[in-house]
């Protein structure tokens, strides 16, 4: 509660309510944080819950992790697993580093507990990141890094440029997780087409396990022959989902924003996400694990997600409004 009534409109004001402003001083802080364990240590015995899982080969502290996203450059890692993160997703890194889209691009709509982003896969590329996790201490949780295609590449060369940032990093992530789903970089969707999909994934199924990022807009049909790609290449598993093109369940003021370009996360993916997990399940007769991610800002939210055959979950939007508080939830809720 002290996050909500204190520390979030603190935040949700820096930078004249600019969200990225706002998101970038929160990992300005969260870096200078990680170099100080006592404070580590403290917020650890407040956040911290066991609820052990094991998923695609790994064993997890707890199901709860951050998603892609919040930290794309790995910049505050200590920071997360010490506000009880189970395991920690950055990127989406690209071979190229690339400033993304112009700003404002980071758009709150607080009435909706929601956020629209067209951020572009803004990151410092995957050579800068390797370097910072070779210079980092063991992390204590599993490390997921999330894979995108630069922008300046054209889709036919989508596969070197994807294997470039895994051959740069394999020796750094435990799992890695392929973004053919983003809506912000033109013509990234694409890759989530039979075809593209499967020499992807020919190409970096090997010695990590490897999970395809999916868009909560694909059909039924869609989905299920996307699986199919997944089960053949011997994908490890699914992230279900992304952010939508979609704008229902905005409220308020927040449906004035409904022409602002993005994908759209938080409480108006809930049902999606939670029907799109179901169906991954059910379609693959449990055999693929799927981390559900979008719309996740209650501990029930989550439940549903594991109710329907999730068997990790990850926040972002309910985070940025709820705080390390959900976390600790979340993962509570979790234990069985």
């Amino acid at each position: 509660m002290i996050f909500e009534r204190v520390v979030r409109p603190g935040l949700f004001r820096l930078g004249g309510g600019d969200a990225e402003t706002a998101h970038e001083w929160t990992l300005r802080r969260l870096a200078a944080l990680s170099g100080r364990p006592a404070a580590l240590a403290a917020l650890r015995s407040a956040y911290a819950v066991a609820a052990p899982r094991r998923a695609f080969g790994l064993d997890f502290p707890n199901p709860v992790g951050l998603a892609a996203g919040m930290d794309k450059n790995g910049v505050a890692l200590p920071a997360w697993p010490a506000m009880g993160f189970g395991f920690v997703e950055v990127g989406t890194v690209t071979a190229h580093a690339q400033p993304g889209n112009p700003r404002p691009r980071l758009f709150r709509l607080p009435e909706s507990t929601a956020v629209i982003n067209r951020m572009g896969f803004n990151n410092d590329g995957a050579e800068a990141l390797a370097l910072r996790l070779a210079g980092s201490r063991p992390l204590g949780v599993p490390l997921g890094i999330s894979l995108g295609k630069s922008k300046v590449t054209p889709l036919d060369q989508a596969v070197e440029d994807y294997l470039t940032s895994y051959r740069a990093l394999r020796g750094h992530g435990d799992y890695f997780a392929v973004n053919v789903s983003s809506p912000n970089t033109p013509g990234l969707r694409e890759l989530q087409d039979r075809e593209h999909l499967d020499a992807l994934l020919a190409a970096l199924v090997g010695e990590k396990p490897v999970l395809v990022k999916i868009a909560p807009d694909l059909t039924e049909p869609a989905i299920a022959e996307l699986l199919r790609v997944c089960l053949d290449r011997g994908a490890a598993g699914v992230i279900a989902t992304n952010t939508t093109l979609g704008r229902d369940g905005l409220t308020g003021s927040d449906v004035s924003r409904a022409g602002e370009a993005g994908g759209l996360s938080g409480r108006p993916l809930t049902g999606r996400t939670r029907d799109v997990v179901a169906f991954v399940h059910r379609e693959t007769g449990g055999a693929l694990p799927v981390v559900g991610v979008g719309g996740i800002v209650d501990p029930d939210d989550a439940k549903r997600l594991f109710d329907a055959g999730a068997s990790l979950v990850q926040l972002y939007t309910g985070f940025i409004y709820r705080g390390p508080g959900l976390v600790r939830a979340v993962a509570r809720s979790a234990r069985r």
